[in-house]
């Protein structure tokens, strides 16, 4: 298996985990390049069936801090096209049959927090913060997140995160089922490591099995829930509140909205 896929991705094997870092300076916002990388890896360890389990880390102050809307040219920030694309790579990340362990530091917000839902489990540093911000941007929850954050930490939370916007700290969490363990930040990498290695102790089919038997249909009901937010954002994307809440996110301060 080669060590880097494309200009973002990189993979090394530890035993038997293969750890894969995905670094897009300066805050790892989403690109549909960087998430067909990371996709294409993936799929290249379930294929190769050396690793019996994956730690999901990234380079630099944050996880991943979601979707560019504001710079130009930017696959996300050019159209819905490119969101539709995104959407297309993230049913490939939730289709990966190898438990996937992530390790998260700074800000998993929006399609970051999409993102580290991919994982089977997260262990997080104290200075980690989860939001599904969209509200605040005018916009509707993308990447799944509106069945798969109910179904990590139940629907009342997640409405709860949908609804404010608001940032969960990983000590917060850590009862919910968010995070399943916070490590400090110095010793994040080797935490996901260690639990993965746990994971990787057993026996491969037996692993596979049940990983698929608890997982059920989830890459499918991603593939059908992100049709739904597609159509959602289309919608609100044509809206004032939408250019008024990039705005007022990049100026880091309450939206103006108006109901337009």
């Amino acid at each position: 298996m080669k060590p880097v896929w494309g200009e973002n991705v990189k993979v090394a094997m530890v035993g038997h985990v293969a750890v894969v870092t995905f670094d897009r300076p300066p805050n790892n916002h989403v690109s549909v390049d960087m998430m067909r990388d990371l996709a294409d890896c993936l799929e290249a360890v379930d294929a190769g069936r050396q690793a019996r389990a994956i730690v999901l880390q990234a380079e630099g102050k944050n996880f991943c801090a979601g979707a560019d809307f504001t710079t130009p040219g930017d696959s996300v920030a050019g159209g819905m096209g490119g969101i539709s694309e995104l959407y297309n790579q993230a049913v490939r990340l939730f289709s990966i049959e190898t438990t996937i362990v992530a390790a998260v530091q700074g800000a998993a917000v929006g399609a970051g927090l999409g993102l580290a839902l991919v994982a089977d489990f997260r262990v997080a540093s104290p200075d980690a913060k989860f939001s599904a911000n969209f509200v605040k941007l005018g916009f509707h929850p993308g990447f799944g997140l509106t069945h798969t954050l109910p179904r990590a930490i139940g629907a009342h939370r997640a409405s709860l995160m949908f609804l404010t916007g608001r940032r969960v700290k990983a000590q917060e969490g850590l009862p919910w089922g968010l995070v399943d363990e916070v490590a400090p930040l110095e010793d994040l990498r080797e935490a996901a490591l260690r639990l993965a290695t746990e994971i990787a102790e057993n026996a491969p089919l037996a692993l596979l099995a049940t990983r698929r038997t608890m997982r059920g249909e989830l890459a499918a009901a991603v593939r059908n829930q992100t049709a739904h937010e597609h159509i959602q954002q289309t919608a609100l994307r044509a809206t004032d509140d939408f250019n008024e809440g990039v705005q007022s996110v990049a100026e880091r301060r309450p939206g103006n909205f108006t109901w337009s």
